[in-house]
């Protein structure tokens, strides 16, 4: 009989599967909002730059702006949700990033869009950070790879809904004496504040505290994620600060952000260019998210199956490069679109596997920390990728430069997470007896 088919193996497996089933619908669901509060930014410019007479350069650094305040704040956040319990801290942070989302709606000049980007920013800084460390309260790393990614389809999902429903709400224009991209922040934006409720009613603190699990169930969650527990690391609040390997992960991560943020908060722009209508623009943007989303499934399944991250991030960045390398330099529409599509399922397949590492070698504030401080460097790349992309584009006038920076980006990450995990693995043939 193989470890597999054991009936101890069966019985963990479904009982991490019956807590995926109760605990991802709504964390997917809340981060889909997320994301769309956070980047709807990028379809709203297909007609708010013209209204307020924006330049590429403004509206780059007022997109990427937003991780200013978002790379303040994550770790002490991330600090309160062990201390005041998920549920509480999460239904906050929603309360606040809904209204601010909203609020956008009444920029009406360069400063009031900065500000106004860089408080959503420290609004929801806590969110993201705080679910991945959420995830590791509930799953072992056999698990852990493909429910970050099914959690992080938000992503995608928030392109292939916002897409079309963004451009749906751009046709809104004059209704009410509002222009339409202020009806998208408004109507996309308030969600997140009434969802909020549901959070105190339907997501547990943890293991101990779920009513739906039995006391047998959380003793064998509790066993499981204990065995797993880095004893030979340090665990206080500086170690995930201070671990070198958080560092190096922290560069991989700004790179890759550099290219998903440098990507899809210009995408709708770019297909634009390409001579489709504010209408068409969002099918076509949200056809590209929907395969890069089952990219992330089947990527993130695959590296907890093979029980391998090194080359299961590696490998969608370099073809990332590539196909955005194509994107940049053809001409033909179709071909453009296809580049663009690869570009992102590269960048995004990447996102399981990368969080999962930190969970390999930290646990408790160490974890919470770490995962933080990680998140915070990956934000330098969040903020500058939409930024050099708008500089390029209004020097060059075309977006085949930004795509190859991009690439460049993403070939750096590629290179240091291959050199990163012959570390990992000379670190573990050292320690062995």
């Amino acid at each position: 009989m193989t470890a597999a088919s054991s009936p101890r193996y069966m019985n963990e497996h479904k009982l991490f599967a019956k807590c995926a089933w109760r605990l991802l619908p709504l964390i997917l669901l809340i981060y889909l909002i997320n994301y769309v509060d956070r980047v709807n930014v990028g379809f709203a410019a297909l007609t708010m730059n013209r209204d307020l007479s924006f330049s590429p350069a403004v509206f780059g650094f007022g997109a990427g702006i937003l991780f200013f305040g978002y790379s303040l704040f994550q770790v002490p956040a991330n600090v309160m949700l062990q201390k005041v319990g998920t549920r509480r801290w999460i239904f906050s942070i929603m309360m606040v990033w809904g209204l601010i989302s909203a609020s956008t709606a009444l920029v009406r000049d360069p400063m009031s869009f900065y500000v106004l980007r860089f408080a959503l920013g420290v609004a929801e800084a806590g969110f993201f950070p705080g679910i991945l460390l959420y995830l590791t309260f509930w799953f072992p790393q056999a698990y852990l790879a493909r429910f970050i990614g099914i959690f992080m389809t938000g992503i995608p999902l928030a392109f292939v809904i916002g897409g079309p429903l963004s451009s749906v709400l751009l046709e809104m224009d004059g209704i009410g004496g509002l222009h339409g991209w202020q009806w998208l922040f408004i109507i996309e934006g308030l969600p997140a504040t009434f969802l909020a409720f549901a959070v105190l009613r339907l997501l547990p603190d943890g293991p101990a505290h779920a009513a739906w699990l039995t006391s047998e169930e959380k003793q064998l969650i509790a066993t499981r994620l204990a065995s797993e527990q880095p004893h030979t690391e340090r665990l206080d609040f500086l170690s995930g600060l201070l671990d070198p390997r958080i560092w190096v992960l922290g560069m991989v991560l700004a790179g890759m952000q550099f290219g998903l943020y440098g990507t899809q908060l210009w995408i709708p722009q770019i297909v634009q260019s390409l001579g489709f209508s504010n209408f068409a623009t969002g099918f076509v943007v949200a056809s590209s998210f929907l395969v890069a989303g089952v990219g992330m499934v089947i990527w993130g399944r695959s590296s907890d199956v093979n029980g391998e991250r090194i080359w299961h991030i590696a490998l969608p960045l370099l073809m990332g490069a590539g196909a955005l390398v194509v994107a940049g330099m053809a001409t033909e529409t179709m071909v453009v679109v296809i580049g663009l599509t690869f570009g992102l399922v590269g960048v995004l397949a990447v996102e399981g596997p990368l969080f999962s590492l930190p969970k390999t070698f930290l646990s408790g504030t160490g974890a919470a920390s770490g995962i933080a401080f990680l998140n915070t460097i990956g934000s330098l790349g969040r903020f500058l990728g939409p930024y050099v992309v708008g500089v390029l584009r209004q020097n060059t006038g075309d977006y085949g430069s930004g795509m190859v920076a991009i690439a460049g980006c993403l070939v750096m990450s590629a290179v240091i997470v291959l050199f990163l995990g012959r570390s990992m693995a000379a670190r573990k043939v050292q320690a062995a007896p």
